[in-house]
């Protein structure tokens, strides 16, 4: 006699809270990571100019800049998503329909200020 099988893949169907629940953890490891980066930034602002101005040049080539954009990212969906759960720890928005809207709230805010932070970044605001 063979065990009974559990949905997987193939029959699971994604929602918006499983995406999300992935995303963070995702996000957190990213973010982490990420914090070496901010480190040399700030290692290279306390070193003096010389190593400020070569800090800033490797940042302002395109495959640094779009992993920087997406550091940012990583840091606001991290960031606001740990609120969302900050609320669940409260007690608030359990319900599906509150996850779901929250979720989906999470994600656009996230890319929002993304968006925001890297026009202003770029002095466009």
């Amino acid at each position: 006699m063979s065990n009974p099988l559990s949905p997987h893949l193939q029959v699971y169907r994604w929602q918006i809270t499983s995406v999300l629940s992935i995303l963070h953890r995702i996000t957190g490891v990213v973010s982490s990571l990420g914090s070496l980066i901010i480190i040399s930034l700030l290692f290279a602002i306390g070193s003096g100019e010389d190593f400020y101005k070569s800090a800033i040049n490797v940042a302002n080539n395109l495959f640094v800049r779009t992993i920087l954009i997406g550091l940012t990212f990583s840091y606001l969906f991290y960031f606001l998503n740990c609120i969302r759960h900050l609320f669940w720890d409260s007690g608030y928005g359990l319900d599906l329909n509150t996850a779901k809207l929250t979720g989906w709230l999470t994600v656009f805010l996230t890319v929002i200020l993304t968006v925001i932070f890297w026009m202003m970044v770029m002095g466009i605001l």
